[in-house]
């Protein structure tokens, strides 16, 4: 009999052989429904998602460049066929792509081809490397230098003026090679006297508000320029060739892949820089994602009011560049006593830092941010200068209230705050871009600068901030420092010096958790570049963007965490840096 039959209970009863088939058949169609295998799969792992849904998983599979799935360690075979690259995680931690919220990425390449003053402990020893590399040196030719830092010295330079070193021992072993050394913060620079010859540099030489030529009591300049008036200087130093732009791009990507970053927010981003960033996108060479800020510092600037006929140019290159940011700077650093302060300087009396660039500029440029739909990033160190910028930015936001709704503008560094403006952060919608790494590396010196009742009342106050709404996003300001960002997470969460001093941290009632440290690195940063809803944490669907850690940032004890490294960091799906094994 061929067809199903009825029997006397009702039910229908199928031959042997038609079963067989159907089974066959729905086999079959099960399995041409089957997902597709991943092309990497991460398992065995400690894996921070920042998905508060689910917020901790062992494994995840990637196809092409996104996440497809995310679960336990158990579920990884139902993805891995015979072509899925597998990475046993073997306990290892991973979270989200790390994101540089805060650096200069052509300056980071850059300084890896300049002599590195970093490991002076003093200015003889600085003199002693200058020295070396003139013996090298062609007649003439320029020797530029970065990373000194006179604070960070075992001893105070002789001859000293406002706490900075002379030029004379420095002209005395360069007498022909003209040198240009720029300080750690980038506020400030040194050049020896063939430099101020060709600069013009001399006694009547004289500086506006927005910087400093700094002179002995003889009225003889003493080979220190502080803020804007470092570009006497710098505005003739030699034109970087292309090749040389192109090995610094290569250069900035290796040392941000190194350390963890997969996104980096540069900064400052000049027409040339732009340029040689762009034809690396065009050429597919991008190994790190870009958000880049147009450096600018008036409103007629002719690389705004090019980009605002353009108009923002989001996630170009498969998600590998974005531009829809404006930089400005509005102060200087605590370190040269370039920061605009409302009470001056403990350790110089009468003097108040530097405003850089005129308020009504960051309002007009905040204006026309609002109307062409980009966001403005200004840098702002001291409580007068976040304090002048908040004003502008709250003027421009009340008269353009549609536009600056979901505007995001951010204040780069907002280092030291007044109590009065601490709220507004959260209560206008402006982001902290701040750096972790401030504690360690400033704070012990940074209370001579402003007296310990500042210090304790709103420098580098992360804990104010977040009760009060705001958004945090933290970074390393390199090369003003090093990238690591295991360092400013160090920093944010213990508030110590690299040698775990103070006992308990400096001022320990403003340092973060580690979740929130984690969030400022990852899905904070997202939030800033408005890349929310596609990086920033490990959800179905988002970039596959991981940085896999040594050890467990969330766990560890505070005296371990400067011991993690970055064993992995994934871009798009693709492994860009592996750790090699010793």
């Amino acid at each position: 009999m061929n067809k199903a039959q009825f029997l006397g209970d009702g039910k229908i009863r199928f031959p042997l052989y038609l079963l067989c088939i159907l089974g066959l058949v729905f086999a079959l169609s099960s399995c041409s429904r089957q997902e597709p295998k991943a092309d990497l799969v991460l398992t065995n792992g400690t894996i921070y998602t920042l998905d508060e849904t689910n917020p901790q998983a062992g494994m995840v599979a990637v196809k092409d460049d996104k996440i497809v799935f995310v679960g336990n360690s158990e579920e990884a075979d139902a993805w891995i066929g015979e072509s899925t690259q597998v990475i046993d995680l073997q306990g290892r931690t991973m979270t989200p792509g790390f994101i540089e919220g805060h650096g200069h990425f052509m300056e980071m390449g850059q300084a890896k081809t300049q002599l590195d003053l970093s490991s002076a402990k003093n200015y003889p020893e600085l003199v002693a490397l200058v020295a070396d590399r003139v013996a090298k040196a062609r007649p003439g030719e320029w020797i530029i230098g970065y990373g000194w830092h006179q604070n960070n010295w075992d001893k105070k330079p002789v001859p000293e003026v406002q706490g900075f070193q002379t030029h004379d021992a420095l002209s005395a072993v360069s007498p022909e090679n003209p040198v240009y050394l720029r300080h750690t913060t980038g506020h400030a620079a040194m050049i020896n006297l063939k430099a101020m010859e060709l600069a013009g540099i001399s006694r009547d030489t004289t500086f506006e508000a927005d910087g400093e030529v700094i002179k002995d009591e003889r009225g003889e300049p003493t080979g220190i320029l502080i803020e804007n008036a470092t570009a006497l200087a710098s505005s003739i130093l030699p034109k970087p060739t292309e090749e040389s732009l192109g090995e610094a791009v290569e250069a900035a990507m290796e040392e941000s892949l190194g350390n963890g970053i997969t996104t980096f927010h540069n900064a400052g981003t000049s027409r040339e820089n732009m340029a040689v960033l762009m034809k690396f996108l065009e050429e597919g060479k991008l190994r790190v994602r870009l958000a880049l800020m147009l450096q600018a510092s008036t409103s007629k600037d002719p690389l705004l009011q090019e980009w605002y006929k353009h108009g923002p140019a989001i996630r170009l290159g498969n998600n590998f560049l974005t531009v829809r940011s404006i930089k400005l700077y509005a102060d200087g650093a605590i370190g040269s006593r370039g920061a605009w302060l409302f009470k001056e300087y403990s350790d110089r009396p009468g003097h108040f830092g530097h405003w850089t660039i005129p308020m009504e500029e960051v309002y007009q440029i905040s204006t026309d941010a609002l109307t062409y739909g980009f966001q403005v990033a200004t840098h702002a160190i001291g409580d007068r200068a976040n304090h002048e910028v908040l004003n502008m930015y709250e003027k421009a936001f009340k008269e353009n209230p549609d536009k600056a709704r979901d505007a995001r503008f951010r204040i780069e560094h907002a280092q030291h705050l007044g109590a009065e403006d601490i709220p507004r952060f959260g209560e206008l919608g402006v982001i902290a871009s701040m750096q972790g790494n401030i504690t360690p590396y400033v704070r012990p010196w940074a209370v001579d600068r402003l007296g310990l009742e500042r210090i304790r009342e709103g420098a580098s106050v992360y804990r104010k901030l977040l009760e009060t709404g705001a958004v945090i996003v933290n970074g390393s300001d390199v090369p003003v420092v090093g990238i690591n960002p295991i360092i400013s997470f160090y920093g944010s969460v213990t508030r110590q010096t690299l040698d775990g001093v103070p006992e308990g941290g400096y001022e320990p009632d403003q340092k973060m958790t580690r979740l929130e440290a984690l969030r400022s690195y990852t899905l904070n940063a997202a939030f800033a570049g408005f890349e929310e809803d596609i990086k920033g944490s490990i959800e179905v669907g988002k970039l596959a963007d991981f940085t896999v850690f040594s050890q467990d940032l969330l766990q560890v004890p505070d005296s371990q965490i400067l011991d993690t490294v970055v064993e992995y960091t994934i871009v798009g799906g693709k492994v860009r840096f592996q750790r090699e094994q010793i």
